[in-house]
Formats: structure tokens, sequence, C-alpha cells
């Protein structure tokens, strides 16, 4: 299956990336730059040197028997071509194939054949317990370490997961179950996690029931992840689609996405963890998305935020029988910043809250939070939305002594409410045109809009 993989490694996800940087104190961005062209992620696809199946390794593909094994050793006779005339590409043939967690490699492909499906274990111990993110000082969800995720790459360059729509199952009830009944000692795994990697391809595959989040690239850069369908239970928690997390040079597109949390949601770090490491999420794209949830939202920022976030388009976006449609999160004691955010083109159906900024999540990884250290949020450009039959005005509320500034909204139609039904508003300042129902004072205040002329 070579030839399904096969061109010449031509990563491009920067070129002609226009998203302007911005700081906090620079002054507003013009937003002409964005331009109205294709933003390039076009990825890369390398020819490998060496090419092997699963089997080659003793993988039994029965859905039974345990492959952790044969994963293991194919990883670690590819290591060896590491850096050698491109590397290596593992197969993995038509059947079902169980296996416990399995760390890559670099300059490596793990390509899933037609009706190829690779299954997490249902042994917890196969899910091995490693240290929390440096950027959030402890497990998400529990105190200590967390469990490893299914498919895993931390260090890595070059590395592609990809094939002819195969899937990777995580399984995860077995987890849920653990979340429900409370019995849950470690925070639970992804599907797949990427750990300070770079060039890095994700496409053309079914993620099906993560026990968590299902892909985090966390302080990654160059990642393309594009042509993928993700799917959990819409009641299954925390099973966010995507989530870049204090990553740098992402492309997110064409994909769909049905989970019981956010189908896309940016992070960089929680509270004095993500302050402390400093590591933003910019300089990201995500278009084409679609998809349910009926708990969370479509396209998320936040509410770990504590790192800054900067620099992301959102743009052809279609979220329908979800609870908000756009939702920016933050709360005291996450510090931070998310500034120059543009999202454009948005169509939405029975969405609860279309667009919404909250405040008050109330978690902090520990008692050393600071309740002083307040977020920046500025420069949120949306336009060209359309939400049909929603059921609620959009809900933008700040946070007393840090404002949301700088906030604009054009062309933003949202139908289906009583007249009676208006926004509801608070500690949010900015600027809006064409919107309907006619939005809250707060946007309406401005002497004068060039600046939000571009969005």
């Amino acid at each position: 299956m070579l030839t399904a993989a096969a061109a010449i490694f031509t990563l491009q996800i920067t070129k002609n990336f226009a998203i302007p940087q911005f700081g906090l104190s620079s002054g507003r961005v013009d937003q002409s730059v964005l331009g109205d062209g294709p933003i390039d992620c076009s990825g890369f696809s390398p020819r490998r040197k060496v090419v092997k199946s699963i089997v080659d390794f003793g993988g039994v593909g029965d859905g039974r028997t345990s492959n952790t094994a044969a994963f293991k050793g194919a990883i670690e006779y590819m290591e060896r071509y590491r850096g050698i005339g491109g590397g290596a590409q593992l197969n993995v043939p038509k059947g079902r194939w169980l296996t416990g967690s399995f760390n890559l490699t670099s300059d490596f492909t793990l390509f899933l054949e037609y009706g190829a499906i690779i299954l997490g274990s249902q042994d917890p111990e196969e899910w091995p317990i490693i240290e929390p993110l440096p950027s959030y000082g402890r497990g998400r969800e529990r105190e200590g370490g967390r469990h490893i995720s299914l498919i895993h790459g931390n260090g890595l360059n070059n590395v592609v997961i990809t094939g002819h729509n195969g899937t990777i199952d995580g399984q995860g009830k077995m987890w849920w179950d653990l979340w429900w009944n409370r019995t849950l000692n470690h925070t639970r795994g992804h599907l797949v996690e990427f750990i300070n990697s770079h060039n890095i391809l994700i496409s053309n595959l079914t993620f099906r029931n993560s026990p968590f989040w299902t892909i985090h690239p966390v302080y990654c850069s160059n990642v393309v992840i594009r042509d993928m369908t993700i799917l959990a239970p819409l009641n299954a928690p925390n099973t966010d689609g995507i989530d870049p997390d204090s990553s740098t040079n992402i492309c997110i597109e064409d994909c769909y996405i049905e989970s019981g949390d956010d189908l896309v949601a940016v992070k960089s770090g929680w509270d004095q963890y993500g302050m402390s490491m400093a590591r933003p999420s910019m300089n990201i794209t995500i278009r084409r998305v679609s998809g349910t949830t009926p708990t969370c939202s479509g396209i998320g920022i936040g509410s770990e935020m504590s790192g800054g976030i900067k620099n992301i388009l959102v743009e052809d976006l279609y979220v329908r029988d979800s609870a908000a449609g756009v939702r920016i999160k933050t709360d005291k004691g996450r510090g931070g910043y998310i500034t120059n955010i543009t999202i454009r083109n948005i169509t939405m159906e029975r969405v609860r809250v279309p667009i919404r900024f909250s405040r008050g999540a109330n978690d902090h990884p520990d008692e050393k939070w600071d309740p002083k250290a307040l977020p920046k949020i500025r420069g949120i450009y949306i336009s060209n939305v359309i939400s049909r039959d929603s059921r609620k005005a959009p809900l933008l509320v700040g946070i007393e002594g840090a404002e949301f500034e700088d906030i604009c909204m054009k062309n933003v139609s949202i139908l289906g409410l009583p007249s009676s039904v208006k926004w509801s508003c608070e500690f949010v300042s900015g600027f809006s045109e064409s919107v309907s129902p006619v939005p809250c004072l707060e946007l309406r205040k401005n002497g004068s809009s060039s600046w939000c002329s571009y969005s």
C-alpha cells in the first residue's frame, strides 16, 4: 500500500498563512490582511523507505488476541529507519486489531487499510500512567499522573496517521463508566496525543469512542488534521473531537464530529501552571468542520487558556442540535489572554445559544490559583452568521475588572426567537452592524467602527 501514502515531503502549512501577529499592547488589528483567499494547509505525505505489515510482527486481527507486543515490536524495528531515506511505514490490514497503548517514532507512517480497525484494550493496565503535563500541573480530572493515550508520540518529527478510512476505536465505555461511577483513579487517556512534536498529519480515518479528548496535540507545531470523522455517543463525557493545546501552526479542515463535548476546543494550559509555562496556542485555522454536541460547543476557546490564545481563524462551520455554536470560556484565576479571533461564515440549526462568552467554570488545579489573575480578551471578530430555529439569544458575559473588549459582530442573524427575547451582555464592549435581533447596548455604543470594517 505504499502508493496510497507516496509523495515527496512538502509540508506547507505555514505558506500563505496570513493571520497577523497581534500583541495586547499593539492596538487594534487590521483584519484586511486576512483576505478572502484560501489558506494553504496542504500537509505532506512522504515516501517511506521501508513498508511492513503488522502481520510481519505477529499481529492477529481477530478482535480478541492482544497485539500490544506486535505494535511495540513493529515500532522498535522501524525506529532504526528514523532519519534514513524517509523512514518507515506500518500497514494495518483489514481486521480487528486489539491493542494497549503504543508509542510512535519519527519519520513514520501508520497506515490503516480499508476495513482495518484498531481497538483499544479493555485492560486499564495497558494504558500506563505517565506524568501530568507541566502546563496543567496535574491530571485534568484527577490529581497526580494520567493514563497515556492509546496512540502516543513525544518529541517526534514527520509522522503520518492515515489510511483508506480505517478506524481507531478507543472502546471508551469502560472509561466513561469509571467517570460516571466516580471510581476513576487517574485522568483518562486520549485516543491520540502528540507532545513536543512537529510536522504531523492525521487524515482520512474514523476515530471512535475515545476515553477522553480524542486528538490532542500539545506543545506541537505544524500539524494538519483533515478529512476525519470523529464519533462518540452524545452522552459520553469529555469526548472532545480535536483539542490543539499550547500549539502553533495548526490546520483543522473538512472534519465531521459527533461528541459529548466540544467539537474543537483550543486550549493553552490551566491557571498558574499555564501562565508559568506561557506556551500560547497561535496561528490556527479551523474550517469546514461540521457536527453536533448536545452539551457543549461547535468551537470552544478555553476554558484552559492561561498560556494565551491568539491568531485563530474559524470559517465555514456548520453546527446542529447543540448547546452552543461558538463559545469563549474563561474565568478568574486563568490569567492569559484571548486575542485576534476571527470567526466567519457560520451556519447553525437548532442550537440553544448560538454565540456565548462565559465565565465562572470555577474549576482550578489546586488551592494555589490566584483569584487576581484575570484573563484579557480583546479582538473577537464574528461575521456572516446565520442561526436557524434558535433557542436563545447570544449570551456575552465578561469578567468584572477584565472587560471583553473590541468585540465586532457583522451580518449576524439569529432566527426563530420570540420578539421578547433579548441579548444578555455584561462586561463586554464593541461594535455591531447588520445584526438581528438588535444586540445589547454594549455592542452599540462605540462612536467609530473603522477598526471593525475588515472582519
